[in-house]
């Protein structure tokens, strides 16, 4: 008689099962293990079962078995635990540059690291549909692009974009190319996650400044041969501490300030600049503490500053306050009413 092509695979096949069809939660006697084979064409007998289990273990496979009225084996340590998919999952759905398409196709992906038990109470987590997410399909290519730039120390090319009213269209938003469609020129020296977007923090070849860019915004970008430049500014640069100090991003000019804190805002500054920031009593107020922050002053700043009401207030220097003054009146002037 004839053997089974399909034996040679036998191992391949238990391996699959196992992996797909259990947990700690869920395991599959010895009788249960061949009807799944059966399903792939593939027949055996218990004893070869037995020294299948013990091969794959040898490989490296985690099999762990239970013994109830039966015994039932399962996989138990994964590459990747439940809890921590799940958190993927969250990064995933939160990340605005990844678009719809793509974040179910990648938590589909991530439901094959578990067993299909697990994958559904991953499905409970998903929540991708009306979420604000980039229709830039290209954006992964772009940071593969970007990777290998970093990698092989070379400047890029490409055009950058921004979000306009259609002039022909004035309920209708569209992206428009900055500079007039230039193309910018920078040295690419990382990559950033903040605030849900992916940015590239470069060194600028027309400003000869350190800058930022949205991945999503960046369009056709070209590796070029030419070497990088502005190594001397980012061995002194901190990227950790330009997102920082930068809030949502918005570039401005960074300056040291001194603020004066009311003592229940302690985790807010503590969460927006570190646990180890400089902290120190305020002598005139007991209720209040100081800390010097560097950060790039600019309307988000001012933004973060105005949701803090009167428990945050600009000490130094008088720069800073100045424009903080002006910020409100400017926003205040909206609302006057006209006589």
């Amino acid at each position: 008689m004839a053997k089974n092509p399909r034996q040679k695979q036998k191992l391949l096949f238990l391996q699959k099962i196992l992996l797909e069809k259990t947990d700690e939660n869920n395991g599959l006697t010895v009788n249960e293990i061949i009807a799944e084979l059966e399903q792939y064409g593939i027949t055996a007998e218990r004893k070869s079962i037995y020294d299948d289990l013990d091969t794959l273990r040898v490989f490296g496979l985690d099999i762990c078995s239970e013994k109830t009225k039966t015994v039932k084996y399962y996989i138990g340590a994964r590459d990747f635990q439940t809890s921590e998919l799940k958190l993927l999952v969250d990064a995933i759905q939160s990340s605005k540059f990844i678009t719809e398409k793509k974040s179910i196709e990648l938590i589909r992906k991530l439901e094959k690291l578990t067993s299909s038990k697990e994958a559904q109470l991953l499905q409970r987590h998903v929540y991708v549909t009306n979420r604000v997410k980039t229709n830039n399909e290209t954006i992964y290519y772009n940071v593969d692009r970007l990777h290998d730039a970093i990698n092989n120390d070379r400047i890029i090319e490409f055009f950058y974009n921004q979000w306009v009213l259609d002039t022909g269209n004035v309920e209708k938003i569209k992206l428009k190319r900055k500079r007039n469609g230039e193309k910018y020129i920078v040295s690419p020296w990382g990559l950033c996650w903040d605030d849900e977007n992916y940015y590239l923090i470069a060194f600028d070849e027309k400003s000869k400044e350190i800058r930022h860019y949205r991945v999503d915004k960046m369009e056709s970008i070209t590796v070029t041969d030419t070497e990088r430049n502005g190594k001397a500014e980012f061995k002194k640069f901190d990227i950790a501490n330009y997102t920082k100090s930068t809030f949502s991003m918005f570039a401005g000019t960074e300056t040291e300030v001194k603020l004066s804190v009311d003592n229940s805002l302690v985790g807010v500054i503590a969460d927006r600049f570190g646990n180890k920031v400089f902290v120190t009593k305020d002598d005139d107020n007991s209720n209040r503490f100081i800390v010097n922050v560097k950060v790039n002053i600019s309307h988000q700043f001012f933004g973060w500053l105005f949701a803090l009401g009167d428990k945050v207030k600009i000490l130094s220097p008088e720069s800073v306050k100045e424009k903080y003054k002006n910020h409100i009146d400017n926003v205040l002037s909206c609302y006057k009413e006209v006589e």
